[in-house]
């Protein structure tokens, strides 16, 4: 089975498992919010005024995060590969009465024109399950000169610290640096990770200029994730569990 088919049917599961049930009170919330432990944007400062600017979310899941961008005046356009996912952001559309394309595609190959977008958005979607130097060149593809990519990714470091059959992250160094991505997990999917250096470099080859890059840490009150529970409250409360990268599209004239 090759690398699609099986994410898909990673994501299906889980979607089944968790994501169906939980969609119901991510689209509820009215605040924007980043990862494992619901980091405010607001106190990020990442996104800034969305409002009027056309974004396409990249691996959207159930969609949530472009239903937050919609609430803050935002037009997003959602991709995914897994048709499960979206069937759960239809309903959820449905109910809170949010609508938006949805598409059914790979981030590595998106359906749409050139130079569509002011920003670009994925919050664990393609950045972990997409081949980087793919997706990044596509994020730029349809991005307008001077347009954002901004994405969330698991930090080097856990996943430096996950055992190799899954599972919560110790306080151990696990897995070698140098060749770490692409990961393929037995009996699950593939994932990518790259170092910071790597980041950089995939960015700047496709004409991108890094802005900021944030880590992420459990707020003292934090609970573990109940699903992908790669990391605890505690482990992230000492060490960045998310890393938050923004970047520029350069002007060609620039």
């Amino acid at each position: 089975m090759d690398r699609l088919a099986r994410n898909r049917d990673v994501w299906t599961v889980v979607n089944a498992q968790h994501t169906d049930a939980d969609a119901r009170r991510l689209w509820a919330s009215d605040r924007i919010r980043w990862g494992l432990f619901g980091i405010p944007d607001a106190e990020l400062g990442v996104l800034g005024d969305v409002a009027g600017h056309d974004v396409i979310e990249l691996g959207c899941g159930s969609a949530y995060f472009s239903a937050w961008l919609m609430r803050a005046g935002a037009r997003p356009v959602a991709i995914d590969l897994t048709p499960a996912q979206l069937e759960t952001a239809r309903r959820c559309q449905y109910e809170f009465g949010l609508q938006f394309p949805l598409i059914e595609a790979d981030a590595e190959a998106v359906p749409l024109p050139d130079a569509s977008f002011d920003l670009a958005v994925s919050e664990h979607g393609a950045g972990v399950w997409c081949r980087p130097e793919a997706w990044v060149t596509e994020a730029a593809r349809l991005l307008r000169p001077g347009g954002r990519l901004v994405f969330l990714v698991n930090s080097l470091l856990s996943t430096l610290c996950v055992p190799a059959e899954g599972g919560v992250a110790g306080d151990r160094l696990l897995r070698s640096q140098r060749g770490l991505s692409p990961i393929d997990w037995p009996g699950g999917g593939v994932e990518h990770h790259l170092s910071h250096g790597e980041w950089i470099a995939v960015l700047r080859r496709s004409g991108f200029t890094v802005e900021a890059m944030h880590e992420l840490y459990a707020p003292g009150d934090a609970a573990s994730p109940e699903y992908y529970d790669i990391v605890s409250a505690e482990w992230a409360g000492r060490w960045p569990a998310e890393e938050l990268w923004v970047a520029r599209l350069t002007p060609h004239n620039v």
